[in-house]
């Protein structure tokens, strides 16, 4: 599948009333994510196990002038830097468990004082409620499952709500169902 170079909306809305400032991107995939925070400012970070991905998400950074780290692992074994970053973003990681708290923790300790985590996830009320997405329940989420691990880290949670995507089809507009939790490392 082809993927846009638009930025998810729901990071767009959620990111907007911060200052830029050290940032990564879990799970970027080709890097449409990255690439925006990074053509606002922020000093951005893309971790993804996949090197076609990643060597997309350059060359879409060099088409649009925006310097990026770009990190070759699976976000369940990648190490973040003691310092941390400002805003942790991990969308549409789509994982069993136990990897996905894994995930979950390994984004969370990432985050520095100060700094907000971000998550958006294809809920698992998606596959009776929603379009598209993946069929498998195993690899879906709620919010419950993300906020249990930022608390139980630390974190306040700001935002925890199941939110709606509208996706195109080639039969008109329909709505996903998706999980998304903001929350945030006291200073």
């Amino acid at each position: 599948m082809v993927w846009t170079s638009t930025p998810n909306q729901f990071l767009v809305s959620e990111v907007a009333d911060l200052t830029p400032g050290r940032a990564v991107d879990l799970a970027c995939g080709e890097g449409r994510n990255a690439v925006w925070l990074g053509e606002r400012g922020w000093e951005v970070t893309g971790v993804d196990f996949s090197p076609v991905g990643l060597a997309k998400a350059q060359r879409l950074a060099a088409a649009c002038n925006v310097e990026a780290t770009w990190v070759e692992s699976t976000v369940q074994e990648w190490s973040p830097p003691s310092a941390g970053f400002d805003l942790v973003a991990m969308l549409y990681l789509q994982l069993p468990q136990p990897e996905r708290s894994i995930a979950l923790e390994v984004a969370v300790s990432a985050v520095a004082p100060g700094g907000t985590l971000l998550v958006v996830a294809h809920d698992r009320e998606n596959l009776t409620r929603g379009f598209g997405g993946p069929p498998n329940a195993e690899v879906l989420c709620n919010v419950a499952d993300v906020t249990e691990v930022a608390v139980g880290a630390g974190l306040a949670v700001e935002r925890a709500e199941q939110v709606v995507r509208v996706v195109d089809t080639d039969t008109g507009p329909r709505d996903a169902i998706d999980t998304l939790v903001r929350a945030k490392r006291p200073t």
